[in-house]
C-alpha cells in the first residue's frame, strides 16, 4: 500500500467553505433551480423548503462529520462505509460515490455550454471542450491554490445574488412584503415532496469539506465548513426564493416562473440596468465553472484515494511534486478523460445536451449524494456503537445518525417519487426507473467488486478504507524540494 499523501494542513475553515458552498453553484440554483421548482411543483411555499432540507441534511452530516474524525480519508463515504459496515460495502460505496460526482461535474459542461453558445454563438460542445480545458488545468494546482481563486469568484457571484436580493425586496410587486412564502401552509399543499426533492438537490455538493480532510489544517476546519457551508446555502436559498416570490408577487410567483421573460435577472434589469445583468450571466458561467471545478477535485481524490489504496491502480494515486504540490494528478486525470469520453457520446449521438445530458446526470448525482449521505449515519452509528471515538455525546454517537437515517429514507422516498419531476418527463413513464436501476446496478457491482478482493486479494480487503499513512510517518509535501 501506498504511503504518498496529499497537501497536508494547507487548507483552513475558509478555503473548504469555499468548496462546499462553491459546488453547489448559487447563481445556478437561483436562475435555473428556484425558478424551475417554482414552475413546475406550483408550490408557493420553496423559501420553506430550503430551511426544512437544511436541517435535514445537517442532521445527515451529524455521523458522517464525527465520523470524519476518526476515519481521515480523501474518499470518506469509502471509508466510512469499510470501517463502519464491511470493507465491501466500502467499495459499493466508492463506485456510488464515483458515479454520482462524475455525473453532477459532467452535467455542467451542458449547463456552460449552452449558456456561451446562447451568449456568444457556436456549437455548444465548442464551449464545453474550452470548459473542459480549465477545468483539466485548474485540477493540477492543490486545493489551496483552486480555493483561492474559487474563493474570488465566489464573493463576486454571491454579491451579485444579494443585489437581486435588496432589489426584489425594495421593489416589491404589491403592498408590504409578504411572509406567505415562508408559512407552512405554503409548503404542505400538493407538490411538496416535489419542492423538497428539488431543493435536496441544491445542495449537493455541501458535504465535500471531509474529502479535503486529508489537507485540511484541522478538524474543526472540516466541521465548521460542513455545517457552515449547509446553513449558509439554506438561508442564502431561502432568501433569495423569498426575493422572487416578493418581486413577482406570492399569488403570481408561479406564473412568473413559467414565463421566461420574468426570472430573477429580468428583477436585475429593471432596477439596476442591463450592464448588471450582463455581469450577471457572465458570472453564472464562472459559478458552473467554479462548481466543476469543486466536482473535479472531489472525484481526482476520491481516485486518489483508491489508488493508494490498491483498489484502482496503484498509478493513479500519483501526485504532484514540489513545495506546492501534492495534487492528486492520476485522479485529475482521469476524471478529465471520463468527462471528454461522456461529451463525446452526446456530442456524437445529437442529444439535446440540458434536457437529457443536464437533467439526467445531474438527478442521477443528487440521488447518488443522498443516497452516500444516509448510508453514513447509519455507518456512523455502527461505528460509535462498535467502541469508535472518544467520549462523544450521546446525540452523536446515536440519536443524530439514527435520526439522519430515518430523514435520509424519507428523503430517498421523495425523490425517487418526483423523478418524473426531476427529469422533466410525464408522469407514468418507466423511464425514471433508469437512473434507479443505473444507481443500484452500480452499487451492486462495486459490492461485487469488494467480495472478489475478499478472496483473492485479502491483504487488500481488510486495508480498505484504512489506507492514509500516518503523517509523522511521511515527509511533508511542502518540504519534498529539501533533502533530509
Amino acid at each position: 500500500m501506498s504511503r504518498i499523501t496529499l497537501a497536508r494542513r494547507t487548507l483552513g475553515k475558509s478555503s473548504l467553505f469555499v468548496f462546499s458552498v462553491g459546488a453547489s453553484s448559487p447563481l445556478t440554483v437561483l436562475v435555473g433551480g428556484i425558478v424551475s421548482t417554482y414552475a413546475l411543483t406550483g408550490v408557493v411555499g420553496v423559501p420553506l423548503s430550503f430551511l426544512v432540507i437544511m436541517s435535514v441534511v445537517s442532521v445527515l452530516a451529524i455521523g458522517y462529520v464525527a465520523m470524519s474524525k476518526y476515519v481521515l480519508h480523501s474518499a470518506p463515504f469509502y471509508a466510512q462505509l469499510a470501517q463502519g459496515v464491511s470493507p465491501a460495502a466500502g467499495v459499493a460505496g466508492a463506485t456510488v460515490a464515483l458515479l454520482g460526482y462524475n455525473a453532477i461535474q459532467i452535467s455542467l459542461f451542458a449547463l456552460i455550454g449552452t449558456t456561451l453558445a446562447g451568449l456568444v454563438g457556436g456549437f455548444w460542445w465548442w464551449w464545453a471542450l474550452a470548459a473542459w480545458v480549465i477545468v483539466g488545468a485548474l485540477g493540477r494546482f492543490r486545493g489551496a491554490a483552486n480555493a483561492k481563486v474559487l474563493g474570488s469568484l465566489l464573493a463576486v457571484e454571491i454579491a451579485t445574488i444579494l443585489l437581486f436580493d435588496a432589489a426584489a425586496f425594495f421593489n416589491p410587486a404589491s403592498g408590504p412584503i409578504s411572509l406567505e412564502p415562508l408559512m407552512p401552509s405554503s409548503l404542505v399543499a400538493t407538490g411538496a415532496s416535489g419542492a423538497l426533492a428539488f431543493a435536496m438537490a441544491a445542495f449537493t455538493g455541501a458535504e465535500s469539506p471531509p474529502a479535503f480532510g486529508e489537507e485540511a489544517r484541522s478538524h474543526g476546519a472540516v466541521g465548521g465548513a460542513t455545517f457552515g457551508g449547509i446553513v449558509f446555502l439554506g438561508v442564502f436559498y431561502a432568501v433569495s426564493a423569498w426575493a422572487y416570490a416578493t418581486a413577482a408577487g406570492p399569488d403570481h410567483v408561479v406564473e412568473a416562473a413559467r414565463d421566461p421573460g420574468r426570472g430573477p435577472l429580468m428583477v436585475l434589469d429593471h432596477v439596476f440596468g442591463p450592464g448588471v445583468v450582463t455581469l450577471a450571466t457572465l458570472l453564472l458561467v464562472t459559478s458552473v465553472l467554479a462548481a466543476m471545478s469543486a466536482f473535479h477535485a472531489t472525484v481526482a481524490r476520491y481516485v486518489f484515494a483508491l489508488a493508494r489504496e490498491d483498489v484502482l491502480p496503484s498509478s493513479w494515486a500519483k501526485v504532484s511534486e514540489g513545495s506546492k504540490g501534492g495534487a492528486p494528478l492520476g485522479g485529475s486525470l482521469l476524471q478529465s478523460l471520463v468527462s471528454l469520453l461522456v461529451i463525446v457520446v452526446f456530442v456524437v449521438s445529437g442529444a439535446d445536451p440540458m434536457g437529457t445530458m443536464f437533467v439526467w446526470l445531474s438527478t442521477i448525482g443528487a440521488l447518488c449524494v443522498l443516497l452516500l449521505l444516509t448510508a453514513s449515519s447509519m455507518a456512523a452509528r455502527s461505528f460509535f456503537g462498535a467502541g469508535g471515538g472518544a467520549r462523544e455525546s450521546v446525540m452523536i454517537r446515536q440519536v443524530g445518525p439514527s435520526i439522519g437515517g430515518v430523514l435520509g429514507v424519507l428523503l430517498l422516498v421523495f425523490m425517487a417519487s418526483n423523478l418524473s419531476s426531476l427529469l422533466g418527463v410525464s408522469p407514468g413513464s418507466p423511464l425514471p426507473w433508469l437512473v434507479a436501476v443505473i444507481v443500484v446496478l452500480t452499487g451492486a457491482g462495486g459490492f461485487a467488486w469488494g467480495v472478489w478482493l475478499k478472496r483473492s486479494r485479502p491483504g487488500v480487503y481488510e486495508n480498505l478504507g484504512r489506507g492514509t499513512p500516518d503523517p509523522l510517518t511521511v515527509l511533508d509535501q511542502r518540504l519534498s524540494d529539501l533533502a533530509v
